[in-house]
């Protein structure tokens, strides 16, 4: 075969799979519902089992799940006839997954999910199969055309589609947003990608406070002590008013002003910018280069004024954030 008429091959498949996607979403109805309210008010685990290239699928949906808060894990079909029917609890909701519905190995899970009363939602093309009159929740896949007619190529495509549909939408319906999904993607560039100003930023005796009639050679030391190259200035009801920058100082120093006797509101900016402690850092980072500063502020939104810590430009770029 030319290596041209690989590339024929490799478009009839996905033509294939692009039908069968199409049939899909013409089939979905109010069991897809169903089913996503029964996933996503789920008070225990997801628990997906499918048989050879559908049991591949079921890992995928379950890891899926997993990753938008939804507990899943996947099910040895074959094991299961072998103790582990052991754990599935009454609380779990039961996903199987079968293209036609009669595969035997699933047979002893489908009678014990039946006889426990244990949620089952189907996945499967054959309405006349055991899979779909057993299923509490049936979600009819297309009866769809495999690459040379047997490989399971289509089907799988449908059933991996269906999966993702279903941890999307639960996952929108327990609005499980940005930092929740951080919490459970610490690592990896994801994780980088949504850490927030409360992540880098320091806090705690770590700020650079003093009052505002604190002399600047007292404030001096407070700078230098804390190693940030500002000190922020609260007033007496402990609400930040201004900032100083060692950049300020030097300005300072230049008009040969008598600094060090000087009070610190006198020299200091007025309503320094500050940004929200659940901003992401890279929101962070770009507000500092459009302003041109190192530094902000940090507060939590119920009140603006109160600074719980400060993020300098160098605990953003160490923390591999762009």
């Amino acid at each position: 075969m030319k290596s041209k008429k690989f590339i024929s091959t490799a478009k009839d498949v996905i033509n294939l799979e692009i039908k069968a996607l199409q049939q899909l979403k013409k089939n979905i109805n109010n069991s897809f519902n169903q089913a996503v309210l029964q996933i996503a008010k789920c008070q225990s685990k997801v628990i997906l089992c499918g048989v050879g290239k559908s049991g591949l699928i079921a890992s995928k949906i379950a890891a899926t799940l997993s990753s938008v808060g939804t507990p899943a894990f996947s099910l040895s079909a074959g094991d299961s006839s072998h103790g582990d029917l052991g754990s599935i609890s009454k609380k779990d909701v039961l996903i199987l997954i079968s293209n036609s519905g009669q595969t035997n190995e699933l047979k002893n899970i489908i009678q014990y999910a039946n006889r426990n009363k244990i949620l089952l939602i189907g996945i499967v093309s054959k309405k006349n199969s055991i899979l779909y009159k057993a299923s509490d929740i049936k979600i009819l896949s297309p009866n769809v055309q495999e690459a040379e007619g047997i490989i399971p190529t289509s089907s799988t495509t449908v059933q991996l589609a269906i999966g993702d549909a279903l941890a999307i939408a639960s996952m929108r319906y327990k609005k499980f947003g940005k930092l929740d999904f951080k919490k459970i993607h610490p690592a990896g560039s994801l994780g980088t990608q949504l850490k927030t100003v409360e992540d880098v930023m320091v806090s705690g005796d770590k700020i650079p406070f003093v009052k505002e009639n604190t002399k600047m050679k007292d404030a001096l030391k407070i700078l230098n002590n804390k190693k940030l190259g500002v000190v922020l200035v609260q007033n007496k009801m402990n609400k930040t008013i201004g900032i100083i920058t060692d950049g300020q100082i030097r300005r300072y120093n230049q008009k040969k002003i008598n600094l060090l006797s000087s009070k610190v509101r006198g020299i200091m900016t007025k309503k320094p910018i500050g940004i929200n402690k659940d901003a992401l850092a890279a929101k962070a980072l770009a507000l500092m280069n459009s302003k041109k500063i190192t530094s902000l502020c940090v507060f939590n939104k119920k009140n603006k004024t109160k600074t719980v810590g400060i993020v300098h430009i160098h605990h953003i770029l160490q923390s591999n954030v762009t």
